[in-house]
């Protein structure tokens, strides 16, 4: 079994990953809040939530198994070395599941609050189920070999990495369309940068302390995970504060018919483009 070199180094790792925690975690209130004092969901991409949803929740699903399942960690040094640390602590799993609670009453607002003329697109739901088609394959190819660790590096590095790639760039083309980021909280964003920067040094101290690279390539969807998500909150963090400071949405007129579809049709909801002051 594995230990710490320096018990110094074993503090600052964790208070590094707990502070990514705790960003993190936070990160998901100011939209779910703001959502619930506006009444409103209308500016929040709703793809964003879904493929967000996916995302987190192949992420709980490798942190969890490689935490808690004693015959993938014992995969997982066969391949990387029987003196590696697991490349998974508390405060991954612990970010996971409140990932996907918070995620999911995201989706809820969505049912229940005013979404205007925005819905959730047919490509984004044929990715999801693509996804979840594929993780099953995979299940039924791991299963007569044991192939664990395979089974959830398919969850890490493949499924989690695509969904965060794609998340984002709904919303970000969403906030160019409308020429603003009104709806979309900015809060979230500057909490989930910190994280994102807490989590590279939590992935370093461990490195140095070890003196080893394994860290990294052993894990490499934390890794990728990290580097996507800090260069897209540079993006929105820009088109907030540079581009469109300020700015409340008008109507876009390049949206097409399908777009503009509501996710569910009401009498008592009429459909608008207005956003509503906070």
């Amino acid at each position: 079994m594995s230990s710490w070199n320096s018990t110094a180094l074993e503090i600052v790792y964790q208070v590094f990953g707990w502070t990514a925690f705790v960003s993190w975690s936070i990160s998901f209130y100011p939209q779910v809040i703001l959502n619930f004092r506006r009444k409103s969901v209308v500016g929040l991409n709703f793809d964003f939530v879904l493929l967000n949803l996916t995302k987190h929740s192949s992420y709980l699903i490798y942190n969890a198994v490689l935490y808690f399942s004693s015959a993938v960690q014992r995969q997982y040094r066969e391949k990387y070395g029987v003196g590696q640390m697991i490349p998974v602590a508390a405060n991954d799993v612990a970010f996971s599941i409140h990932a996907v609670i918070l995620t999911a009453f995201a989706l809820f607002q969505i049912v229940i609050y005013e979404r205007g003329t925005q819905k959730i697109s047919k490509i984004s739901i044929g990715i999801v189920s693509a996804a979840w088609l594929s993780a099953a394959a995979c299940v039924i190819i791991a299963l007569p070999s044991h192939s664990w660790l395979w089974l959830i590096s398919v969850f890490n590095s493949t499924i989690q990495v695509v969904m965060t790639v794609i998340k984002y760039v709904p919303q970000a083309v969403m906030n160019f369309r409308r020429k603003s980021t009104d709806g979309f909280s900015i809060g979230n964003i500057l909490l989930d940068l910190c994280g994102g920067l807490a989590n590279y040094a939590q992935m370093m101290v461990q490195s140095i302390d070890q003196g080893s690279w394994v860290n990294f390539y052993g894990n490499i969807g934390k890794l990728l995970l990290s580097l996507v998500s800090v260069f897209f909150d540079l993006v929105f963090i820009c088109q907030h504060y540079l581009l469109y400071p300020g700015k409340k949405a008008g109507k876009c007129p390049k949206l097409d018919k399908e777009s503009t579809e509501p996710l569910i049709k009401s009498s008592d909801h009429p459909e608008s483009e207005n956003v509503y002051d906070v």
